[in-house]
């Protein structure tokens, strides 16, 4: 009895050419759709920033609604979570949560009383964490004059 007749097939995979090709295209991907992307998450870390301060100003508001004055910048921010020690009328807390950071993880600076329109400074220092600045380094919120 003779068996039928059956070519061997080799199994064939990927040259190692051919995975170079794939990752030299991948990389060139990643390389055109990346900064878009990292740019996108700076510019919504100012609008976070932004946001932030709005809300702590509402806060700073309430407090001034209740006290009658802001906080000094001895008492900063700390005094919309807890009663300072000398001041009558405190009904806080004036934030539902901890006192947030800046979306680059940095203290908000809080001033007063300062001679402008608010009455106050309150801003971040931007992505660099010093004053002044341009672009992303630039300050948001209520600066002083």
């Amino acid at each position: 009895m003779k068996l039928p007749y059956h070519p061997i097939r080799r199994a064939r995979g990927f040259t190692l050419i051919e995975l170079l090709v794939v990752l030299v295209i991948l990389g060139m991907l990643a390389g055109l759709v990346g900064p878009r992307l990292f740019s996108n998450v700076d510019k919504s870390k100012v609008k976070t920033a932004e946001t932030q301060v709005k809300m702590l100003r509402g806060s700073l508001q309430t407090y001034r609604l209740d006290i009658g004055t802001y906080p000094t910048t001895e008492q900063g921010l700390a005094a919309l979570m807890s009663k300072p020690g000398d001041v009558a009328g405190w009904q806080g807390p004036y934030l539902e949560d901890e006192l947030p950071k800046d979306p680059w993880n940095n203290d908000y600076v809080y001033k007063s009383p300062v001679d402008n329109l608010q009455g106050f400074a309150l801003y971040s220092q931007g992505a660099d964490g010093k004053p002044g600045g341009e672009g992303l380094d630039a300050d948001v919120g209520y600066l002083e004059k």
